[in-house]
């Protein structure tokens, strides 16, 4: 009787805490993060020729956020802020991890899935981790229940289309044991989905975390014998539209289970297209660049978000938000706190998914690191980059999976009013002095922080990621105890 009575005042608690959810059910989360998706390249956010009526459903049906960042434009970064609501920089996993990278995330830091966990929470990741593929660092070590898919990149394989003979065996990882290598990657967007909905369906009745990770559309792109030859935009237009019919499994799963008003799903990509690829990439437009720069092109994403009854139907959100608020707003839905003893730089973003009257982005500033350098800070409206080197194409891209070539420039310190120029084109920097000035006062902050390669500093918050292998105290005197990761950059 006496724990009836606590199970019951606890979930009245709960719910006058907060009112998001219902005192009998903690909300469902699913995540669903592809690879190197274009800005530009579903339909509500402006693609005219690739079929995606699931995304666009989904943004009619919930909010399309027009200005969400991942943290770096490069596959580990981006997913390490997902996973833990902090900078790259800041738990120190940059690039793109690869078999013979000797770290992975630390087991000092609570990811997303340790979060709901304590929170009774059934928790699986279907896709890419990229975050170690070490056994210690791999998903089921780090808060996921289950774990089925790549640890790294897809082109990471003896089928690299430019390094073929730099990779060992691709392996297909279920738990922490390969239990394929090379698998045919015709068939990983399927695979995927169908464990997805097998897992949605056996926890129908608990709280669940779903993190499908989709390797495409990340080169080298494969597509099922389902979508083959059905887009106008070729094989690309193809990878997409299954993608979509992913999602759409998804909801439809949800719908089918009746537990539709209780999940919130998001879809968003880790970064922007790899333009080099020309035809086997995606499109940014109207931003700049692409994949591998810290313009808008590389690391502004598509995101959507949807929850009936909760996230307000047809609705648009221009507020800067990111994934690194993804874990501070699950926390705040199942009433937990974030961790207390380290720095989180996400925020809670429910105000703006909730279409709350007036509400505003809780940032003051986003930063944007490339690797350990700082190149630019934004506030709601202005971008100041600093002086930086930046790759961009040298002329015709590549086709048929083989990738174009890519040439060095270099921007100055130059500000964009995003309200105005979204394409990041026309420098204002001299017309606005003022904001130049403050916003290098938001640079200084960053570099005391976190750091910034190009000044030779090194950050007081920053921390370090797993590695493999125990401080060897006499190998790393010369750079005070501080080791450097071997780290792959996911670029050509």
């Amino acid at each position: 009787m006496r724990s009836a009575f606590i199970s019951i005042t606890y979930c009245t608690l709960l719910a006058l805490a907060n009112p998001v959810f219902a005192a009998e059910r903690l909300p469902n989360i699913v995540v669903i993060f592809v690879d190197d998706m274009g800005y530009a390249d579903c339909g509500c956010f402006g693609a005219k020729d690739i079929a995606t009526p699931r995304l666009d459903g989904m943004a009619r049906e919930g909010m399309r956020f027009t200005d969400f960042y991942a943290a770096q434009a490069v596959c580990s970064a981006s997913r390490a802020a997902l996973m833990t609501g902090c900078y790259s920089n800041r738990v120190s996993i940059l690039g793109a991890l690869g078999p013979k990278s000797d770290h992975g995330i630390s087991d000092k830091e609570t990811t997303l899935a340790q979060l709901v966990k304590q929170r009774g929470y059934a928790t699986a990741i279907f896709g890419k981790w990229h975050l170690g593929h070490l056994p210690m660092f791999l998903p089921t070590r780090h808060g996921f229940d289950e774990y089925f898919g790549l640890p790294y990149s897809n082109d990471m394989s003896p089928k690299h289309p430019t390094n073929p003979n730099g990779y060992p065996p691709l392996p297909l990882i279920e738990g922490t044991k390969t239990i394929a290598t090379n698998p045919d990657q015709t068939q990983l967007t399927t695979w995927y989905t169908e464990r997805a909905v097998t897992f949605i369906e056996q926890n129908q009745k608990r709280p669940f975390f779903l993190y499908l990770a989709h390797n495409m559309p990340h080169v080298p792109i494969h597509v099922s014998s389902k979508f083959k030859g059905k887009s106008a935009h070729g094989l690309y237009g193809d990878v997409i539209m299954e993608i979509d019919w992913s999602v759409g499994q998804v909801l439809d799963a949800l719908k089918r289970l009746k537990i539709d008003e209780q999940t919130l799903v998001l879809f968003t990509s880790d970064n922007g297209p790899w333009l080099s690829y020309g035809d086997h990439a995606g499109s940014a437009l109207p931003l700049r660049e692409g994949k591998g720069t810290m313009f808008d092109g590389g690391c502004r994403e598509p995101c959507i978000m949807r929850w009936p009854g909760k996230i307000p139907a047809g609705r648009t959100c221009g507020e800067l938000a990111a994934t690194i608020d993804v874990l501070p707003t699950v926390a705040k839905l199942i009433a937990m706190d974030v961790p207390k003893d380290r720095i989180i730089d996400g925020r809670d973003i429910w105000p703006l998914m909730s279409g709350a009257t007036g509400a505003k982005t809780p940032h003051d500033f986003y930063y944007f690191y490339w690797g350990r350098e700082l190149q630019a800070v934004r506030t709601q409206r202005w971008k100041l980059h600093l002086p930086h080197p930046y790759q961009t194409l040298a002329g015709k891209p590549g086709s048929g999976g083989k990738p174009g070539p890519y040439k060095q420039a270099r921007i100055g310190l130059e500000l964009f009013d995003l309200k105005n120029d979204i394409g990041e084109r026309t420098n204002v920097a001299a017309e606005h002095p003022e904001v130049v000035h403050r916003m290098q006062a938001l640079v200084e902050q960053a570099r005391e922080d976190l750091g910034d390669s190009a000044t030779g500093r090194r950050g007081k918050n920053v921390r370090e990621p797993g590695f493999a292998m125990p401080l060897d105290k006499k190998a790393t005197a010369a750079t005070g105890g501080v080791r450097e990761p071997i780290v792959y950059w996911d670029r050509d």
